[in-house]
């Protein structure tokens, strides 16, 4: 019998330690970690304000190849949500979605996940840093409230070494991320016309007239080269009763410092016909090669007004706007030069500037 009263008091005493101990824990946590990146203000926030590119920097898909996850809302922004679902033990279910966005300031985070806790939320705040601004501090935060659940106090004493590592790990991936971006600013594209701003659009199916070229990267021979290859593909065209189905386009290859490979290539349709979607048997002739598109999905900027020299800038900004956005660039860069030939070696020249992406 005294043995018996001897462990309960020892059992009493361990619990009134752990409700004591419990008691003095802190009621909720909150972490904090840094990183910069030399990458555009725009790149860094419109890669937090989405979740499409969640699984290329968060450490969850590391713990778990095989998670799978889910995105549902908006693209970006607030109530843009992604859930996740895995069959490991410390992962299970749980979902991170945006509450509030300030742009190029901060995104922040509700997340629900097993561990102990309620009200739990990161946030991300963006400072221009460095010299003149040029690069960006990236801080995440992570608070969590635990009430009066005292085991969810006792939680709280590991939160530094299990969530303060993944957001190490995170944060460190993300600027990884980052850094394989083109570090250009594509919302300059739209600042004095926000109508030009990238966009995804469906291309149709198409018929090209297509001549491959290579010159020194000089106006004066560029120029000619494409006038060249338009000789050819204004013969074949007759020769086949077709009309061009659109603005020419040059489709790079290659844009080196000396010299520089293209493509000039000529959507076309039969003389009358309202579009040209229908795969023709045209006969070609010379350097002239037909070459039909099945209908894709293109990254676009609309409207560039500029010398042609600009054009691989802009370019580079699509591309680094589609990789933000969670599209993956294939094939080769081209625009269609509305403004015609002769003016794309002028500032007044206009231009369409596609990318195609998975």
């Amino acid at each position: 019998m005294t043995r018996l009263i001897e462990i309960l008091i020892s059992l009493a005493i361990v619990a009134a330690l752990f409700l004591i101990v419990g008691i003095a824990l802190p009621s909720s946590r909150h972490l904090e970690h840094s990183v910069e990146t030399n990458r555009k203000l725009t790149i860094v926030y419109d890669s937090l304000n989405s979740l499409k590119r969640f699984k290329d920097w968060n450490p969850l898909v590391l713990r778990d190849p095989k998670i799978q996850l889910k995105l549902s809302g908006p693209e970006s922004g607030v109530g843009a949500r992604l859930d996740y679902d895995s069959k490991e033990k410390g992962l299970r279910q749980g979902s991170w979605e945006i509450t509030a966005s300030d742009p190029g300031k901060r995104v922040a985070y509700a997340l629900t996940d097993i561990e102990p806790g309620r009200n739990k939320r990161t946030e991300f705040t963006l400072q221009p840093t460095g010299r003149g601004g040029r690069n960006v501090q990236i801080t995440q935060t992570y608070d969590v409230d635990y009430g009066w659940n005292l085991i969810g106090r006792y939680a709280g004493l590991y939160v530094s070494s299990n969530v303060g590592e993944d957001m190490k790990m995170g944060l460190t991936r993300l600027t990884n991320m980052l850094a394989a971006v083109p570090n250009y600013d594509y919302a300059e594209l739209s600042k004095a016309d926000p109508a030009k701003a990238p966009k995804i659009v469906e291309r149709p199916a198409e018929n090209l007239l297509v001549v491959t070229a290579a010159v020194e990267r000089t106006n004066d021979k560029v120029m000619g080269q494409i006038n060249s290859n338009m000789e050819w593909i204004k013969k074949v065209m007759a020769a086949n009763g077709l009309e061009p189905a659109g603005p020419v386009r040059i489709v790079t290859n290659e844009f080196g410092s000396e010299m520089y490979s293209f493509d000039v290539a000529q959507p076309v349709k039969k003389i009358g016909a309202a579009d040209g979607t229908q795969k023709l048997d045209i006969k070609v002739e010379g350097p002239v090669t037909a070459v039909f598109n099945e209908p894709a999905r293109v990254a676009m900027v609309p409207g560039f007004k500029g010398h042609m020299a600009n054009l691989p800038k802009v370019r580079d900004a699509l591309r680094g706007w589609a990789m933000t956005h969670g599209y993956e660039s294939v094939d080769r860069p081209y625009e269609a030069w509305t403004g015609g030939v002769q003016a794309g070696f002028t500032e007044e020249g206009t231009y369409d500037v596609f990318w195609a992406v998975k």
